[in-house]
């Protein structure tokens, strides 16, 4: 019988993609430690609107592993997914608080929007729009991404905070967790830069262990029983979701989830070098998880499920290859058990001021950021109707704390300019920033 490690390999193309089962359980833990915040924010935002705390837990635990599962298994990308930020906000403030929907039709709105994304996927739609971005677009989208997790990290460590007076500043030096966030990102660059294998893990194992005297970092246990889903699963209100009010807010959750993991595909697959000619191959495969992840997650109790962009910390840790996403899928199940654990190193410290801080994964997400800059030096900055387009789109995305915002900058002005400017464009680009432009006009927040 042929070992298990030959049918691993076999299955996951291991060697064919250079990398080996070692290197992609490595990936799948950092990709995890980073996403983790997600366990307990996503509750903790979904609660507000009147939702177990518990069974949203359970939800998302269970909604990001159908997710990944599909993704590695299915369409073999080392992506990790589960509920979006941003979007669970959008969820639990504006459309249940702000406008007074109860959290049974919000769900129902995003089982729909799931409905409607499997079928844009199986249609290969999805897939046509992410094959027709131009190469420059591609890498504004990638290198944005990058500045917009690198603006997390910062926000996250410490390092930037709020100011009315310019919008932020540069937070305080002299506090232990942006003197641990600077550390951090010394120590993980000085392990980078000797080409130690594991130096993005290994820089988190260490700063958790330095966090632990100084209470950065708290033990909480080992072992707990997953939380009851009972009083979220399956109560979502898909005939209240179709409501002609709510028509707008489906047609949200379906264009940011849309757009949102369009972008993330293309600028962790721009990073991991799987563009072929411009195109992903796969294509259609990797949008159908966070499609049947969101239907499923609207069914168990939890919002919108999205590609992560802390993938691209796994893929700078050298994962290639769905095995990756798998490993993060079992992380995620464990962690209804172990959930102490990935709470002490993904979980935030509150200081003195009341602002959770992340100095354990902070530092993780502005190396990455500084890795996906790279891709600013395939942009072609002698011709403004590709140059500006793709500068919108990547400092457009951290401004404006979106994705799927970002990519609007560069998608409405790249036809205007290449038009104006006597040059032909595919007219699905065209439809593209028309239906942008109807998102903002008719659509609002």
């Amino acid at each position: 019988m042929e070992p298990l490690k030959h049918r691993v390999d076999r299955f996951f193309l291991l060697t064919q993609n250079g990398t080996d089962i070692p290197t992609e359980i490595r990936a799948g833990l950092v990709t995890f430690l980073t996403a983790s915040y997600i366990i307990f924010v996503q509750p903790a935002v979904l609660s507000e609107t009147g939702m177990d705390f518990g069974a949203v837990m359970t939800a998302t635990c269970l909604s990001a592993a159908l997710g990944c599962l599909i993704m590695g298994l299915w369409a073999n990308y080392p992506i990790a997914l589960a509920p979006g930020m941003g979007i669970n906000f959008y969820f639990a403030y504006t459309v249940v608080i702000g406008q007074g929907i109860s959290w049974q039709t919000a769900l129902g709105a995003v089982f729909c929007s799931g409905l409607i994304l499997i079928v844009l996927t199986l249609l290969r739609v999805r897939a046509l729009i992410l094959n027709l971005i131009p190469d420059f677009l591609k890498s504004g989208i990638a290198a944005g991404i990058g500045l917009f997790i690198a603006f997390i990290g910062f926000v996250q460590g410490g390092l930037v905070v709020e100011n009315p007076g310019t919008l932020v500043k540069l937070g305080n030096l002299k506090s232990l967790p942006v003197i641990f966030t600077l550390s951090g990102l010394v120590l993980i660059g000085v392990l980078l830069q000797r080409k130690i294998k594991g130096a993005i893990l290994i820089g988190m194992v260490l700063l958790t262990l330095l966090g632990l005297p100084f209470g950065l970092v708290t033990y909480q246990g080992l072992v707990s029983m997953p939380p009851d889903m009972g009083p979220t699963l399956m109560q979502m209100d898909i005939a209240g979701a179709f409501d002609l009010g709510l028509i707008t807010v489906v047609l949200v959750f379906v264009f940011v989830d849309l757009f949102d993991t369009a972008g993330t595909l293309v600028g962790v697959s721009q990073q991991a070098g799987f563009m072929e000619h411009g195109k992903l191959p796969r294509a259609t495969r990797a949008f159908l998880p966070d499609a049947v992840a969101t239907t499923a997650g609207a069914a168990m109790g939890t919002s919108t499920v999205v590609c992560y962009i802390e993938s691209s910390t796994g893929v700078a840790e050298g994962g290639r290859t769905g095995l990756t996403a798998v490993v993060v899928a079992v992380l995620f199940l464990l962690a209804l058990f172990l959930s102490p654990i990935a709470q002490m190193i993904g979980g935030g410290y509150t200081p003195e001021m009341g602002k959770t801080l992340y100095p354990i994964t902070a530092p993780v997400l502005i190396i990455v950021g500084c890795l996906m800059a790279s891709n600013l030096t395939r942009i072609d900055w002698g011709k403004w109707d590709e140059a500006l387009p793709a500068f919108l789109t990547f400092v457009g995305m951290p401004l404006t704390y979106s994705i799927a915002d970002g990519m609007a900058l560069g998608f409405i002005t790249y036809p205007v300019l290449k038009i104006c400017s006597g040059k032909s464009v595919h007219p699905v680009m065209i439809l593209i920033a028309v239906l942008f432009l109807l998102r903002y006009v008719m659509l609002g927040d």
